[in-house]
């Protein structure tokens, strides 16, 4: 089957995959201050020039320049002229986790039980219909994604898991379920596998990646879907409990100021 996927960095591909909607500014900023936080985009890393940014965002100059413009506002990125100049992460472990914690604190739970669920839609369906139409070959692919895992950082868990749902999607042959776990991925997924910074779930995104492959092996396209939705089930109570934690945190700290 074709498939320009699998030997890609899909994290970092779906950090710079073109924006849906107006492309403002504030998108592109907050798409980047996410794969920051979240690790895909590691401190001292170069990023694209803003013209490149714009080519592959498909916005802008204007507003590409903006959105580092105030990525360096924020302390998230330091440009440096001359000849091996360019934009620089700049990561801040305790701004970049008040940066996510304010995302968490800002949703209800209505609002991370739905996404959840539109993950849990689209990565269930692809890997159901990958069970099916996966070759010797894709199950290659998918256990050297797995096996080469980085689990010893939240960025380096999160990168396989985003890598290997996006070859399972690829599995799948529907270029529209591929779109949408790429806008899911860069949407949903810097909330969603926060846990990803608690080895246990960095184990258990692991056991889930086995319990997947061995699905799809044995041709069962329901387990392979189960798997799969139980991960981001997980993943969802996770971040229900650290919403209620931070809640619970931020009153106490009002008290006290009071």
């Amino acid at each position: 089957m074709p498939n320009a996927t699998g030997h890609q960095d899909a994290a970092r591909s779906v950090v710079f995959a073109p924006l849906d909607g107006t492309g403002r500014a504030e998108l592109v900023e907050q798409r980047l201050t996410d794969a920051i936080v979240s690790g895909v985009l590691r401190d001292g890393e170069r990023l694209p020039s803003e013209s490149e940014l714009s080519r592959s965002l498909g916005v802008a100059l204007v507003t590409a320049r903006e959105a580092l413009e105030g990525m360096r506002d924020r302390g998230l990125v330091r440009t440096r002229r001359g000849r091996d100049g360019g934009s620089f992460v700049t990561y801040d472990r305790d701004s970049a986790a008040r940066l996510l914690e304010s995302r968490v604190r800002g949703h209800s739970r209505i609002e991370l039980r739905d996404l959840a669920l539109h993950v849990s839609a689209i990565a269930g369906t692809a890997a159901e219909i990958a069970a099916d139409r996966a070759s010797h070959d894709d199950l290659e692919t998918l256990l050297a994604i797995h096996e080469s895992a980085d689990l010893s950082t939240a960025g380096g868990a999160r990168r396989a898991l985003g890598r290997f749902q996006l070859e399972v999607a690829a599995i799948s042959q529907s270029p529209r379920l591929v779109r949408e776990e790429v806008r899911l991925q860069s949407e949903a997924g810097p909330l969603l596998w926060l846990c990803l910074r608690e080895q246990e779930y960095r184990d258990h995104s692991a056991a889930s990646r086995t319990r997947v492959i061995d699905a799809i092996r044995d041709v069962d396209p329901v387990a392979a879907r189960a798997a799969t939705i139980a991960q981001a089930t997980a993943a969802l109570d996770w971040l229900v409990d650290e919403k209620l934690r931070l809640e619970a945190s931020a009153e106490l700290t009002g008290q006290g100021v009071r």
